[in-house]
C-alpha cells in the first residue's frame, strides 16, 4: 500500500472510499474521495480497490450527485424563465434584461475539494472567489478577504470530524471536533463584518461539524446535524441556490436542505433571504470566478 492508492475501510463495510494522504508504520491517513472526511486506520483493515467505479460505495454517491445536478439546472432553467416571464409582462413587451446572482467567496481546506466547487459555481456562472487555506487560518483570511472582496454568500468548509479521543456522549463540546472551533472562529469574524445575516449568507462546517455552536456564531446553514458524513458539494448546492434566489424571497428551506446529498441530517439552517436580483436595460458585464492565493 502505497499514498495515492483508494481504499475502502474492511470494518466499515466499505461504505467510504478514500485515498491514501500518507502511510506510517501501522496506520495510513485517509482522505475521503466524495465526503469531506480525513482519518486514520490500521493498515491490516485496509483494502485497495483498482476499480471504484465498480464498488457500490462510489456508485450509490454518483446517483445522488447527479440527481442533485440535474435539480439544480432545472432549477436555474425554470428562473430563467419566469424572470423573463415578468419583465415581459410588467413591460407589455419583450425587453433584454440581465442576472446578477449573489457574488461567493469559498474557503475551503482541502484543495481538491476547492478545484471542484470551482467548476460547479463556474457550471452555474455564480461569480465566485475561492481560496484554499487551513482550517486554523480560516478566521485570519476572512478579516482580510471580505473587505477586499464584498461578497454577498461566505463558504466556510474543509476537513472536521468527532474526534475519537472524546469523552463519551459529550458531543456539545467544541473541543470534541478536529476543526469545529477554527469554523466557529471564521463565522464570528463574518458576523463582526456584517450582522444582518441577509445581508452576508454564511454556509460553514464539514462532514461531523458541531451544527449548533456553528448556528449560534452566526451561520445561515451549517453541518451537520446529525453528526454524519456531508458530500464535498453540499455547502456548494447551498451556495448557489442561496445566489439565484431572488432578494425578495426566502430560501426554501426544505427544497435547498432536501436538495443536498446529505439530506436532513447532514445539513440545517434558518429562514434567510436570497441574494439573486434582475435588471434592465441589459448592459455588456460578466461574471467571474477566480482561486485566489494566500
Amino acid at each position: 500500500m502505497k499514498q495515492g492508492d483508494l481504499v475502502v475501510r474492511k470494518s466499515y463495510g466499505g461504505d467510504v472510499l478514500f485515498k491514501v494522504e500518507a502511510v506510517r508504520t501501522h496506520t495510513a491517513v485517509l482522505k475521503g474521495t466524495d465526503y469531506r472526511l480525513l482519518a486514520d486506520a490500521p493498515i491490516p483493515d485496509l483494502s485497495v480497490i483498482r476499480d471504484p467505479e465498480s464498488t457500490s460505495a462510489v456508485q450509490q454517491v454518483r446517483i445522488k450527485v447527479n440527481d442533485s445536478l440535474r435539480r439544480m439546472h432545472s432549477e436555474r432553467e425554470r428562473q430563467a424563465i419566469e424572470n423573463e416571464d415578468s419583465i415581459r409582462h410588467a413591460l407589455q413587451q419583450s425587453q433584454p434584461f440581465f442576472e446578477v446572482p449573489g457574488k461567493v467567496l469559498h474557503l475551503d481546506g482541502d484543495g481538491n475539494y476547492l478545484k471542484k466547487s470551482m467548476q460547479l459555481y463556474n457550471t452555474m456562472r455564480v461569480p465566485s472567489h475561492g481560496l484554499h487555506v487551513h482550517e486554523s487560518q480560516m478566521a485570519d483570511m476572512l478579516y482580510r478577504l471580505l473587505p477586499q472582496i464584498q461578497p454577498d454568500i461566505v463558504v466556510i468548509t474543509g476537513h472536521d470530524g468527532v474526534l475519537k479521543s472524546r469523552a463519551q456522549m459529550d458531543l456539545f463540546s467544541l473541543s470534541s471536533y478536529k476543526n469545529s472551533q477554527h469554523f466557529v472562529n471564521a463565522v464570528r469574524v463574518a458576523r463582526d463584518y456584517e450582522r444582518n445575516r441577509d445581508g452576508l449568507i454564511v454556509i460553514a462546517g464539514a462532514c461531523q461539524s458541531h451544527f449548533e455552536a456553528l448556528l449560534q456564531a452566526g451561520s445561515n446553514f451549517a453541518s451537520s446535524p446529525g453528526r454524519i458524513l456531508i458530500h464535498a458539494l453540499d455547502p456548494v448546492y447551498i451556495a448557489i441556490k442561496a445566489s439565484y434566489t431572488s432578494i425578495k424571497d426566502t430560501i426554501n428551506l426544505g427544497d435547498v436542505i432536501h436538495g443536498t446529498i446529505s439530506g436532513i441530517d447532514g445539513v440545517g439552517g434558518i429562514e434567510t433571504m436570497g441574494r439573486f436580483r434582475v435588471g434592465l436595460p441589459k448592459p455588456k458585464i460578466t461574471s467571474s470566478s477566480s482561486v485566489l492565493k494566500a
